[in-house]
């Protein structure tokens, strides 16, 4: 990763396949692609046509070692998974709680780090302990609050997906540990633009999807596990795939319980992914190069460009010390204005429409020309 304070980078448009007449301003819906990215799925798709070429670990050991390296961590700490919920329920299935304890989860959290949790406090007779907060106010102090002796497990965000507002891992983290409580981290609307180390984080499970912020295909994602669970974790399925030796196909029926090194017991099956695993290396190793510091950098130029237009124009936007630098949340006081939607449409802006909240997320794509298209979107319908 780059230094603090690393400079913002020059436009990167030209390394995706975009218009020139859209300004897409949604990476947290679904990155557009790196040419660089489709050259690599292609090159696949025709590679699978010869079975004889096929390699089987190259590229997603390469994609694991890469996802790795961006959050601090080494490859046997890293798990492949097809989804963020994936990686969830595997945290749900060797976190203990007990009845009477509780789970600690936002208020309007992204529902894969809900769901599980739900159905797990219900089986074990705990509470869900939902924080909730004000609109101008920062996550983190009610998160703290809202953990005691009883919680059994902390399941948050780095960053609201509705509108970026932070929350401070480190110290929910030294909360956690400090009444014996597990965190589990969805990371999906930061790794890859804003920097995580799981070593200063400490989490017992993080897990991200891989087609927002690290420009990767739909189907695979990366889930860390905590020293303790690459020891002992139980995987929520049995795949050949993740026991020892299983790169050796001639012994494949000399069955064995040991699992492959480290996080690789919690692979989800048929993990390789020939035409995915590729791609999703392609993507991380661009972020890899241009460094998490700089793509914050860049994006948060833009994102504050955006949060001071639409405060000119009465909307409520979060102070930019409260959320994440390439994540910003805007609420007109009367709610989506008529004819919004229609008017963004016309224009080719995109971003995301959720609830009475207009999220805005550039990339590295973006330049302040998208930026002032929206904000002139935004004054034609106020």
């Amino acid at each position: 990763m780059s230094p603090p304070g690393a400079p913002p980078l020059p436009s990167q448009r030209h390394l995706f396949d975009l218009p020139d007449e859209v300004a897409y301003l949604d990476c947290a819906y679904m990155s557009p692609q790196l040419r660089s990215v489709t050259e690599a799925g292609l090159a696949a798709v025709r590679r699978k046509a010869e079975p004889w070429r096929t390699e089987w670990f190259t590229d997603a050991e390469g994609a694991r070692a890469t996802a790795a390296r961006l959050m601090g961590a080494e490859a046997d700490e890293v798990a492949l998974v097809p989804a963020a919920s994936y990686g969830i329920a595997v945290a749900a299935a060797n976190l203990p709680v007990g009845r009477g304890q509780n789970v600690v989860v936002l208020d309007e959290q992204f529902p894969s780090n809900v769901y599980a949790w739900r159905d797990r406090a219900r089986e074990a007779g705990a509470e869900l302990r939902t924080v909730r907060k004000g609109p101008d106010e920062a996550w983190t102090e009610p998160v703290l609050a809202a953990i005691d002796e009883g919680t059994a497990v902390v399941a948050v965000p780095n960053c609201h997906w509705t509108d970026g507002a932070l929350v401070d891992l480190v110290a929910v983290g030294e909360r956690a540990r400090a009444v014996g409580a597990g965190l589990v981290v969805d990371a999906s609307q930061s790794f890859g633009a804003y920097p995580i180390d799981v070593g200063s984080v400490r989490p017992d499970f993080l897990v991200s999807v891989g087609y927002k912020w690290q420009l990767g295909p739909y189907g695979l994602g990366y889930l860390y596990a905590g020293s303790r669970w690459r020891r002992e974790g139980r995987p929520i399925e049995r795949s050949w795939l993740a026991r020892a030796g299983a790169e050796d196909f001639s012994k494949l029926v000399g069955y064995v319980d040991e699992y492959r090194p480290g996080a690789r017991r919690f692979d989800m099956g048929e993990y390789p992914q020939f035409v995915l695993a590729p791609m999703a290396r392609a993507g991380l190793e661009q972020i890899l190069a241009w460094g998490v510091d700089r793509v914050q950098a860049t994006v948060r130029r833009l994102t504050d460009r955006v949060a001071q237009g639409a405060r000119e124009l009465g909307c409520a936007v979060l102070a930019d010390d409260r959320r994440v630098g390439h994540l910003v949340g805007l609420r007109f006081p009367r709610g989506l204005p008529p004819r919004l939607r229609e008017r963004l449409a016309e224009e080719r802006v995109h971003v995301s429409l959720r609830g009475d909240s207009i999220r805005v997320a550039p990339h590295v794509y973006d330049g302040e020309e998208d930026v002032d298209r929206l904000l002139a979107v935004l004054r034609g319908v106020t």
